[in-house]
């Protein structure tokens, strides 16, 4: 439920304390937390006997506490902290780990969106908590909007898995932008023209831009190259740090 060594390429660790989710728009079609907490089931791991249902795991709430070196911290790679099966005071109690861990940098990263404006007044975002909404294809740049409605610091798009076109998105507000493919059984195609036509947005709107994979059911062999080059950009406060 929790890495200190991620193998995701845009954070270093992950923490889980809650795990499971439902699905909620397309790109949760093909979930990979989903095949990996059923997996993890079959396997007898305890964290994982409800399988991919919503489960809260309030014996690692305090898990950054005790991890002293600074770290870049996803929050919930295996579920959606505002998912509407998750209470307001355990979202309060989390943002409180957050705020005293203020030596992390957590990234907290969600597809429901209405939820994390709706409570974003009422916690507090310390410069260590950065806001991210996922957006799949145009039906669901709306995220973004109430992205920009929070008072986070660092804001942050995952355009991941890309299914579609995003043609000249506004980037107001928004700190880094993350791209990638879908991986794994049945994945779909994601088009070069819609990755380079972000990555020009972003340039144009001198936005960090960060490229994760082609991803495909190879996702190694397809690897991460964007005309014939990596892009590995951070949000400013830590262009220094390499992931």
């Amino acid at each position: 439920m929790a890495n200190t060594k991620s193998k995701i390429e845009w954070t270093q660790s992950t923490w889980n304390p809650i795990t499971g989710c439902t699905k909620v728009s397309p790109g949760c079609k093909y979930c990979y937390a989903e095949r990996m907490a059923k997996r993890l089931q079959a396997m007898g791991k305890p964290a994982y006997q409800n399988g991919f249902q919503v489960t809260i795991h309030e014996d690692i709430f305090d898990y950054p506490i005790h991890l002293k070196t600074p770290r870049l911290i996803f929050v919930n790679s295996m579920s959606d902290l505002f998912h509407e099966e998750v209470p307001d005071d355990i979202i309060f109690r989390l943002f409180d780990v957050m705020n005293r861990a203020s030596w992390h940098t957590f990234q907290v990263l969600t597809k429901r969106s209405e939820r994390l404006s709706q409570i974003s007044p009422f916690v507090e975002w310390t410069n260590n908590i950065w806001a991210g909404v996922s957006v799949e294809n145009a039906d669901y740049l709306y995220r973004i909007d109430a992205l920009r409605s929070t008072n986070a610091k660092i804001k942050f798009l995952s355009l991941e898995p890309l299914l579609g076109p995003l043609l000249n998105i506004d980037l107001t507000g928004i700190d880094w932008v993350i791209v990638g493919g879908e991986s794994g059984p049945g994945s779909r195609k994601m088009e070069s023209d819609w990755v380079v036509n972000i990555r020009d947005t972003c340039l144009r709107q001198n936005v960090p831009f960060f490229f994760k994979q082609w991803g495909g059911t190879n996702k190694k062999k397809n690897g991460r190259l964007l005309e014939d080059r990596t892009w590995d950009e951070l949000p400013k406060v830590l262009s220094n740090l390499t992931i």
